[in-house]
């Protein structure tokens, strides 16, 4: 079994910060189509990738407040895949007082939910980097869940 060195840590830290940023501004914001790469295996639910697609494209906005992330890379290849555990709050919609006057109070659109989502991210090894430079990953596998 390969082992992790100090440095192999510090850029995972570094590549989970980096990607945890990105991620999140991206699906935030209006152009998120655009900016969110999407590519995925014909499989179900969605329908593949045109599937997914119009799913995100149905959904209202989005303002997500990462509270934290935890990284874990995973040995067996160079720079490790990385596993990345996210939590905080997700607000749908405009916020409470876009929601029209008759909203009933426990209707949870517009209303901040505790979220977690788990990344499982793969080096791109077709893609060069540079030394010191965070390694390029895309998302093998994402789940999400409300949690509150």
């Amino acid at each position: 079994m390969a082992h992790l060195t100090k440095e192999d840590v510090e850029i995972a830290t570094r590549a989970a910060d980096h990607f945890t940023r990105l991620y999140y501004s991206a699906y935030d914001s209006p152009t998120r189509m655009d900016d969110l790469p999407i590519s995925i295996l014909e499989r179900k639910p969605f329908e593949g990738s045109q599937g997914v697609r119009d799913l995100i494209s149905k959904m209202p906005k989005t303002q997500h407040e990462v509270q934290s992330f935890d990284c874990h890379p995973i040995p067996g290849s160079q720079p490790p895949s990385l596993l990345i555990t996210v939590s905080g709050n997700v607000t749908h919609g405009g916020g409470p007082s876009a929601n029209p006057p008759s909203t009933h109070k426990k209707n949870i659109e517009g209303h901040p939910r505790v979220f977690s989502q788990t990344f499982m991210l793969v080096p791109d090894t077709t893609s060069p980097t540079k030394v010191g430079e965070v390694a390029k990953y895309y998302i093998i596998a994402d789940t999400m869940r409300f949690v509150g």
